[in-house]
């Protein structure tokens, strides 16, 4: 019976942990891996090193950062502070500021609530969003997404903030469900935006 060599077992296993990265993939992409020059291998590898040790969550909205605390849009004066969007991923707020619309700020939870996969309210940044609550902010929007795993995570904070005095929005509905923000286009999300309702 065949088997891959030692080393190439290795590499299949190390590319089978990596998320999101089908499984039908992995022996392509390790083949990749061993067709790249040296030079092509030691430059993603020393970009993926040098990403870890420099980029960093940021102190209020857990978006990325580099060489600061704070993110490029919590340091920046220009937006709107009494508003926040809460969005899962660092992803889909990047596929919100393409879009243009929004000038306030964000809150980056690091996924939804998934008990099946072993995500509870612990494993998310809602403790912190909350204690952000407490100080300037006038208007909550939820845009995490219109999945089921979505709409759990945003019903469970809103039950944890429904006796706080600030507006809850979520995205209007012309957002497809079961759909993701990073795949959206300019103008659907800005639909979103605008029409957002009270949650």
């Amino acid at each position: 019976m065949f088997e891959l060599s030692p080393t190439l077992q290795k590499l299949v296993r190390q590319l089978n942990k990596v998320p999101y990265l089908a499984s039908k993939n992995v022996y392509r992409v390790a083949m990749y891996f061993l067709n790249s020059s040296q030079e092509q291998v030691d430059q993603l590898c020393r970009t993926i090193l040098e990403a870890k040790e420099v980029v960093k969550q940021c102190t209020i909205c857990f978006n990325w950062t580099e060489g600061q605390e704070l993110c490029v849009i919590c340091a920046s004066a220009q937006r709107q502070k009494t508003t926040v969007c809460v969005v899962e991923t660092w992803y889909d707020l990047y596929a919100l500021e393409r879009a243009g619309e929004f000038k306030g700020l964000y809150h980056v939870l690091g996924g939804s609530l998934c008990p099946l996969e072993g995500m509870g309210p612990e494993n998310l940044t809602i403790e912190p969003l909350i204690k952000r609550l407490d100080g300037s902010i006038t208007e909550l929007i939820f845009a995490t997404n219109a999945t089921p795993e979505g709409e759990a995570t945003a019903s469970y904070i809103f039950s944890k903030i429904k006796d706080k005095q600030i507006t809850v929005s979520k995205l209007a509905s012309g957002v497809p469900t079961g759909s993701s923000l990073e795949y959206m286009d300019r103008i659907t999300i800005c639909k979103a935006l605008s029409g957002r309702r009270p949650f």
